[in-house]
């Protein structure tokens, strides 16, 4: 603001001496009094008032403002106003002017054309009429709140914007903005898409304060705007105030862009807030895209310890769609101090369960347990990872979600690696969440091969295997029982030839690894009968030296008796000798 002399100088073009001081936020105002006292009655009241009380003094009267809507900037725009100065009220100003005409009584039936039905109808020309522009207008409406809520100019602003938002009319609604916007847009209307559009109206509307933004919020929802709109707008203010829960670059310059709610309770007052009372939780058509921002929201949330109705109301909602999730979505690191795990299983089952409680799909359960693998399979090399847990986490996938098993199997032989100390019977159970008829022939083969598998599964994985294989057989050769005497073509029987033969070289392959099995059962089988035999004749051999000591005491002797079969050997031996001599 120019200085006190500078401003006299301003205003009174011909030199002479001014007639009054009118002081706001410290900067005194030299004017001539007429042309103020002829707009605002205000001011001829308190000039009247002023000049009888010094009619005798030569000192011009002082008249201070206090408290004047927008301070001495917009007090200097309604002087020029009311001198005659050509003004261009913009947006901004438009708010505090329209105050500052209030609180000076600058009415239409003091004065014709006065400042108060000027800027009213600026409002109803270029602010009411485009959404853009009524919230920046609302946004300008809190630094003279108290004065905007009297004349009712903040509910304007606002039911301007749900009438925009909420209207059928496409030329009006909030994604095509109005084309004749007085030059505020430079961007060409044609190749500015809707998406586009929409980040501008969101960016716009994160700009308010939280107490407009609700307001704003719980009226669109009022007037049954769309829940997609509703999460976006929410989601986008989130984003802006709440640092962490988007990693994209839109979102980091973004939040870089404005400060953050510096408290870490008037975060967790806002997250609390747009969970429980403004998210909606029965939108059944959100985009990928949302359901990956509800997961940041869901971290920040367990870091900020919000209230435990609050999560679950946002894991019901990211539960319903978790089919749209990413594995990086659900490897949520585990932030309490009571889980000694890498990652959250609890969260991540309770997720899965509430997915699981809807009437889903064939195809996205079938996404859904191709998700559950995957993160099976990232948690399993998770050394502090109880049996108890990973199993819990694979049986409450249902069956039909795994067309094969391959991804589970996998899993389980990763945690195997990852836990070599678990009990046989652990594994066992473990195993008993993998159905062997539904591996494929690679898995097979790995499965077979595999040590670190319990010998029950390998087993079960052979004859499965072996049994497929012969219905694979036995279904060819009647194929080819039934084609005897047609006419054949050279290519197919090449390639069932071509077949039968690679059935062969499995079913050797298979015999082989039977009998391998086979072979390593009857040596363990020896030795153990070996084990068995070296104790009993350890035995027989404690028996005769006791049967010895005791003739010997009592001076008589045993003799050996031997069976009629072994003298039968003995004789027919003899014999022999004979016939050959």
């Amino acid at each position: 603001m120019a200085n006190s002399k500078k401003q006299a100088w301003f205003f009174c073009t011909t030199g002479l001496p001014s007639d009054i001081e009118i002081e706001v936020d410290d900067i005194t105002f030299h004017l001539h009094k007429l042309p103020l006292m002829s707009k605002s009655r205000k001011l001829h009241q308190l000039i009247t008032e002023q000049e009888q009380s010094t009619e005798q003094s030569e000192v011009d009267p002082h008249i201070k403002l206090e408290n004047f809507p927008g301070g001495s900037d917009i007090f200097e725009t309604v002087v020029k106003i009311s001198y005659g100065f050509k003004v261009d009220i913009s947006v901004s100003t438009a708010v505090p002017l329209r105050c500052a005409a209030e609180y000076l009584e600058m009415t239409e039936e003091y004065s014709p054309e006065n400042l108060i039905s000027k800027t009213e109808r600026f409002f109803s020309q270029y602010v009411f009429t485009n959404v853009r522009e009524s919230i920046k207008a609302l946004k300008s409406c809190e630094p003279v709140s108290s004065l905007t809520e009297t004349l009712g100019l903040t509910k304007q602003c606002i039911d301007s914007i749900v009438f925009k938002a909420s209207s059928t009319d496409p030329s009006s609604f909030l994604l095509g903005w109005p084309i004749n916007n007085g030059g505020i847009f430079t961007v060409d209307q044609k190749k500015q898409s809707k998406e586009s559009k929409t980040e501008l109206w969101f960016e716009d509307l994160t700009e308010m304060s939280f107490p407009i933004f609700r307001r704003v919020i719980l009226a669109l929802k009022s007037r049954g705007l769309s829940d997609e709109i509703i999460e976006k707008s929410l989601i986008s203010y989130v984003k802006k105030h709440i640092p962490g829960i988007s990693r994209s670059s839109y979102s980091s310059s973004s939040t870089s862009a404005t400060t953050t709610i510096a408290s870490e309770n008037e975060q967790r007052e806002l997250l609390e807030t747009i969970i429980s009372d403004l998210l909606p939780l029965n939108n059944s058509s959100i985009p990928t895209s949302t359901t990956r921002s509800l997961f940041g929201i869901l971290r920040s949330a367990i870091i900020l310890n919000t209230s435990e109705n609050c999560r679950a109301l946002l894991e019901k909602k990211i539960g319903t769609d978790l089919e749209k999730a990413t594995l990086d979505d659900l490897l949520i690191p585990s932030y309490s101090y009571l889980n000694d795990t890498l990652y959250d299983i609890d969260l991540v089952e309770r997720l899965l369960r509430r997915y699981l409680e809807k009437d889903a799909v064939s195809s996205p359960l079938k996404v859904v347990g191709k998700l559950m693998d995957g993160v099976l399979g990232e948690i399993a090399s998770d050394g502090n990872l109880k049996p108890e847990k990973f199993y819990n986490l694979a049986v409450l996938v249902p069956v039909q979600a795994r067309v094969y098993d391959d991804g589970l199997y996998r899993a389980v032989d990763m945690y195997f690696k990852a836990h070599p100390w678990i009990s046989e019977a652990e594994k066992e159970k473990i195993c008993s969440v993998m159905d062997c008829r539904k591996l494929t022939v690679e898995g097979c083969t790995h499965a077979a091969q595999n040590e670190r598998l319990p010998l029950r599964a390998v087993v079960q994985v052979l004859f499965l295997e072996q049994l497929q294989l012969r219905q694979v057989i036995t279904g060819t050769l009647l194929m080819t029982e039934e084609e005897e005497g047609e006419v054949v073509e050279f290519g197919r029987w090449k390639k069932t030839v071509k077949e039968n033969e690679m059935l062969r070289l499995d079913m050797d392959t298979m015999r082989t690894r039977v009998n391998q099995l086979e072979r390593e059962y009857s040596h363990l089988k020896k030795v153990i009968i070996g084990e068995m035999n070296k104790e009993s004749s350890s035995e027989e051999k404690n028996d005769r030296e006791r049967k010895w000591s005791l003739g010997k005491r009592l001076g008589c002797k045993f003799t050996t008796q031997v069976c009629d079969s072994h003298e039968a050997t003995l004789v027919d031996r003899r014999s022999r000798r004979r016939s050959l001599s």
